[in-house]
């Protein structure tokens, strides 16, 4: 029987747009009004996009001797002269609400001249000498706040030693306050309000793409930005801000804008011109921001206006609609092609053959290893939130190499090596491991799929077994055994419908592909790559992806699983292998691994976006 829909079809929403993200997805620079005169590296910058004040710096390079005093404010479309700092200055720090209500912090001076802290708060009118800060601070750094409650962070105690430490100001004196967790110069710092304030990128032997959010009382680590960079500029504050411009290193200067949402960073329209050095609007938002002046490989007076919708139709994952504009049909997907790998904080202890299948990209668990050098099993388990890992209780059975499965909060992990192969299982609550009972074959480098009371464990080695078993949160059953002995192999899916790819087998093919349905197993296309350590993989058994391995060489070569056939797609930023893995085909993670320092972590991100939809 046919239904309604089959009969009278559906509505389909016409829009003259595109659905985006978020506005600032939707967001794009133009030219405002040219500075009065070149600025290049300013002592701060305050306020907003329509209110905005850039106060000394340098009339082009070497800061250190062309240094200026002068102030400019902007109004939304043009700059005047405002009142000129009673100290000349590069590379400091500013922070406040708007051009009438700012503050100065440090700076470098010219040679011979020993950088302070000195401070200075701006009316409108005329800059005031006030209370210097606790800390010297040179070169470019942090601020965030407003004129009586802000904070500065990071920077070089002069000469050249990188800071962590922050301070609060009160709008009469500073206070000492938690350091960040990276020291570093040159980075960019944002927001409006005290408690909302975010450190991004800088610089520390190299550009960094860290940043830290701060809520009043402590940081946090949080995802970092796509594109490392220092001398960028930046506006908004937690959960939502910008960062664009820069210089990357090793590279060229940038002209690359990114957007946080309280959880990740998106690449959204680039600036007109690529330049570092410039005046910004930390107390902008992440649909209006400023960045003015600075260096494109001479100092320039230009200034970039940067403005997004605050009204748009959202984004929904396969949703179909009709754009008006450019006369097509469209539809929302999630392309795992198009997908991305981006660093994140490293786990907390080195480690390679590591289990780590246990989880999503946003909440995932490590556990066991080989902490190198040698052969030195280890305990250690690590559970991640999405931003950060935290140690938590350790395996009761030291160990490398564990088939594991489940969540972080509901996990096995089963077999392994110390000083020999192991039958060992052990079953984690979130807080806790427990011994269960063992599993029917002692082996290491097996693989895991499924849940904590619905799992496969596949293969391994002391021998090399084509075994396959199944668990039911109790008891271990032998299963069908695989077409082909695999260890060290990658596998994914559930208890009934799993993939293994790939392994060391001791004769055969490392790019061996098979698949489970809950009875038989069933080789089907190989890998493009044949590889050993291809412990990263994360999705179901008609989707999913499989990244790093050795091949025989560390490989960061990543392949995508529609059912029938492998894709190759981006790669990992460090190629590696024998790391934990974990999530789906459009957000994954990788951490670990045999490539010093063994303590990386990558994130796999897909955007989800808009195609035309073609008929043939």
């Amino acid at each position: 029987m046919s239904t309604y829909k089959e009969i009278k079809g559906f509505k389909v929403q016409t829009l003259a747009t595109d659905t985006a993200a978020s506005g600032a997805a939707g967001g794009s620079w133009a030219s405002g009004g040219a500075l009065p005169a070149a600025k290049y590296v300013p002592a701060g910058s305050a306020g907003t996009q329509t209110s905005n004040l850039v106060a000394g710096g340098a009339s082009g390079p070497p800061a250190n001797v062309n240094q200026v005093s002068t102030s400019f404010e902007y109004d939304g479309s043009s700059w005047t002269a405002g009142g000129a700092l009673n100290t000349a200055r590069f590379a400091g720090a500013g922070f406040g609400a708007s051009n009438t209500a700012a503050v100065i912090a440090g700076g470098s001076r010219s040679p011979g001249s020993a950088s302070g802290g000195e401070t200075e708060t701006y009316n409108g009118t005329a800059f005031t000498e006030t209370t210097d800060m606790n800390q010297a601070r040179a070169e470019t750094y942090g601020g965030a706040g407003t004129s009586t409650a802000g904070i500065v962070f990071g920077g070089k105690s002069p000469p050249t030693s990188l800071l962590a430490n922050a301070e609060n100001w009160n709008g009469s004196a500073w206070t000492e306050t938690t350091d960040l967790n990276t020291a570093r110069g040159e980075l960019a710092g944002v927001g409006e309000s005290y408690t909302a304030a975010i450190a991004i990128a800088g610089y520390t032997t190299t550009a960094v793409a860290n940043v830290e959010t701060w809520d009043g009382s402590s940081w946090t680590e949080v995802s970092e930005i796509n594109t490392t960079r220092y001398y960028s500029g930046g506006s908004g504050g937690s959960p939502s801000s910008l960062v664009y411009g820069g210089i990357t290193a090793p590279g060229p200067l940038s002209a690359l804008t990114e957007s946080w949402d309280g959880s990740s960073w998106t690449e959204v329209s680039d600036l007109a011109t690529a330049r570092w050095g410039s005046g910004k609007s930390p107390s902008g938002t992440s649909l209006s921001a400023l960045y003015s002046g600075g260096n494109t490989g001479s100092t320039t007076t230009a200034t970039e206006e940067w403005t997004a919708p605050s009204s748009f139709t959202k984004q929904n994952l396969g949703q179909v609609y009709y754009n008006s504009t450019s006369n097509a049909f469209k539809v929302t997907a999630q392309p795992v092609a198009g997908g991305t790998w981006a660093s994140a904080p490293n786990i907390n202890t080195a480690r390679y053959v590591v289990s780590g299948f246990a989880g999503t990209e946003t909440a995932n668990l490590i556990f066991g290893g080989n902490v190198p050098p040698g052969n030195n099993p280890k305990n250690a388990t690590e559970s991640w939130n999405g931003s950060t890992w935290t140690s938590v209780n350790n395996l009761n059975t030291t160990r490398r190499a564990l088939a594991g499965f489940g969540t972080n909060t509901a996990a096995i992990g089963a077999g392994g090596y110390s000083t020999a192969a192991r039958s060992e299982v052990e079953s984690w609550d979130g807080t806790n491991w427990t011994e269960v009972n063992e599993s029917n074959t002692s082996l290491e480098d097996g693989g895991g799929a499924g849940t904590q009371t619905a799992g496969l464990r596949t293969g391994g080695q002391a021998p090399y077994s084509s075994s396959a078993e199944t668990f039911d949160g109790t008891n271990w059953a032998n299963s069908t055994a695989m077409n082909a002995v695999h260890a060290n192999h990658g596998c994914f899916g559930t208890q009934t419908a799993a993939v293994v790819a790939g392994g060391q087998p001791p004769s055969g093919s490392p790019a061996l592909v098979e698949v489970w349905d809950g009875t038989s197993w069933t080789e089907v296309a190989e890998l493009n790559t044949a590889r050993i350590y291809a412990t990263g993989v994360a999705g179901i058994s008609t989707d999913g992806i499989l990244y790093g391995g050795d091949a025989p060489s560390a490989t960061a070569n990543t392949e995508s699983w529609n059912g029938s056939t492998w894709t190759e797609i981006n790669n990992l930023g460090t190629a590696r292998g024998a790391g934990g893995g974990g999530g789906t085909s459009a957000a994954a993670i990788y951490s670990g691994g045999d490539v010093s320092p063994f303590q990386q972590t990558e994130l796999w991100t897909t955007s989800v976006s808009n195609s035309t939809i073609t008929v043939s």
